[in-house]
């Protein structure tokens, strides 16, 4: 936790009164209120859906609040836009990334920013700028001339976060930063934040990582159903008693184990290979097996997931299904053959943020929904229903544009079309990201259900614990190179972080 001596003030810097919104019938907030200080890191926690995300909203201007008041530096504050409040000195880190696909690094960094002299851009000081935000949080290796589009989404991470940096902000909002990036940029993210601190720089800190939370807060406010239910010191904090506060009841066990058997092999990568990445990966899934894959960013996971299932181009090697040579193969004939992929970018590539629950869950696999050759209505709305009961997706019906929901319940619905479409071969990238605590334990059971029911799993993730807590067996990416795969049991977090920058590791 950053020291208590770097708070610099006991005056708030911002305070948030009673604030009520509602979006039709839907009320997001019912009463929220809390405060933080100058210099002070104060975290934010609930399940999805219990508000976060539309309170901090109001803050940076992009919604406006039906009650209640929000003052800034002992003021009322009113923001009319997202511009008028990143001028006022607030700066969010929205979940969900709000980059310019088609603008290079450096032009998304500065954008609203931009440096100029006499009318015209100052592209040299624009470069240092962006440069010297990257440095800042320790990626000066990302090109600032390529375009961010073509970035991994852990890389888009860090520079939605260089760009929040630009500017000098009075109240820097973090909603899930960390929820792309693995344990080595988090690090270096918490020593930003702490610098940041010690500037007198207000952070309100949203995570579903409570144990990021109890590190790096000092305070914490607990949100349920819109509403704030306790807020108090992070020092000495009880975490078991504050999951009991976000989700109203007890949650035994963070990780429950199911058990569950290996069989024989239905997925083989030998010595794949693609452009830039993977290099040369050779792996046996099995059925019933959930392996895990640890990894820096851009160490090739998802790019290894991608090139399996045929969304990237195989420069070399092959791929193995059920002992059946099948490395070129489509997107369509993976799925036809019951292999199914959950992508870290739900946003683009995951979801169809303006179509339905229904259409979402449901669209690779309408045969029991259909007759004749049309969709039935009233089946696929009934699907829908039982997957969102099942995954306790919160939304109004299977007829809700998915856009509408928030970061947690969208991953859930692309979760579910997965299970929908009954995959055997599930390729999991980053599943839970964005989900808080008490839907993560549930993830984490049926993932353990699915392979006692023999199905075979590839689970990527930058969070250890939960790869240490749900896999049997786990592998790590370093530039491209698979490390050889080993028991869970057999591997620590420092051994893991050890493989994947670059150094040895010796067998337990």
């Amino acid at each position: 936790m950053i020291r208590v001596d770097a708070i610099t003030s006991t005056t708030p810097r911002l305070r948030m009164t009673a604030v009520q919104k509602s979006f039709g019938a839907t009320r997001a907030l019912r009463n929220v209120s809390f405060e933080v200080r100058p210099g002070q890191v104060h975290a934010l926690i609930g399940e999805n859906g219990a508000g976060k995300s539309t309170l901090m909203k109001i803050l940076s201007g992009a919604h406006r609040p039906d009650a209640g008041a929000v003052e800034l530096d002992g003021q009322s504050f009113v923001p009319a836009n997202p511009l008028h409040a990143r001028r006022s000195g607030i700066a969010m880190i929205y979940q969900e990334l709000t980059l310019a696909p088609r603008l290079s690094v450096e032009e998304n960094i500065l954008l609203g920013e931009e440096p100029a002299r006499l009318g015209w851009l100052n592209r040299a000081r624009r470069r240092e700028l962006a440069r010297r935000a990257l440095a800042e949080l320790r990626h000066e290796n990302i090109p600032l001339e390529a375009h961010v589009c073509t970035r991994t989404i852990a890389e888009q991470q860090i520079v939605e976060i260089a760009r929040a940096l630009i500017g000098e902000p009075k109240v820097l909002i973090m909603d899930e930063p960390t929820s792309s990036l693995t344990r080595v940029d988090t690090e270096n993210l918490f020593a930003v934040i702490e610098r940041l601190c010690r500037r007198g720089v207000s952070v309100i800190y949203i995570s579903h990582f409570l144990e990021e939370c109890q590190r790096i807060a000092h305070r914490y406010t607990v949100l349920r159903d819109g509403e704030s239910v306790t807020t108090g010191d992070m020092a000495g904090a009880d975490l078991r008693q504050i999951i009991r506060w976000m989700v109203g009841r007890e949650i035994s066990d963070i990780y429950p184990r199911t058990p569950h058997s290996l069989g024989e092999p239905v997925l083989e990568l030998r010595a794949l290979a693609g452009r830039p990445k993977p290099q040369g990966v050779s792996l046996t899934l099995r059925a019933g097996e959930i392996l895990g894959l640890a990894g820096l960013v851009g160490a090739g996971r998802t790019e290894t997931l991608r090139a399996c299932f045929g969304l990237d181009r195989i420069e070399s090697g092959s791929v193995m299904v059920r002992s059946k040579e099948a490395t070129h193969r489509t997107p369509a004939q993976r799925l036809a053959s019951g292999m199914g992929l959950l992508s870290e970018n739900r946003k683009e590539e995951g979801l169809m943020l303006n179509r339905s629950l229904a259409d979402n869950l449901t669209i690779t696999r309408y045969a029991p929904l259909s007759r004749c050759g049309f969709i039935q209505r009233r089946r696929q709305r009934q699907a829908a229903r039982e997957w969102m009961d099942r995954l306790q997706v919160r939304a109004l019906d299977p007829g809700q544009t998915v856009g509408e929901l928030s970061g947690g319940n969208q991953q859930k619905i692309a979760l579910g079309r997965l299970l929908h479409h009954q995959a055997s071969v599930l390729l999991l990238d980053e599943p839970t990201r964005g989900i808080d605590v008490g839907s993560k334990a549930q993830i984490y059971q049926l993932i353990g259900q699915l392979a006692a029911e023999g199905k075979a799993i590839i689970f990527v993730s930058s969070y250890l614990p939960e790869l240490l807590g749900v896999c049997d067996n786990i592998g790590v990416m370093c530039r491209g190179v698979l490390s050889e795969i080993r028991p869970v049991g057999q591997w620590t977090e420092h051994g893991i972080i050890s493989a994947a920058i670059g150094q040895a590791v010796d067998a337990m």
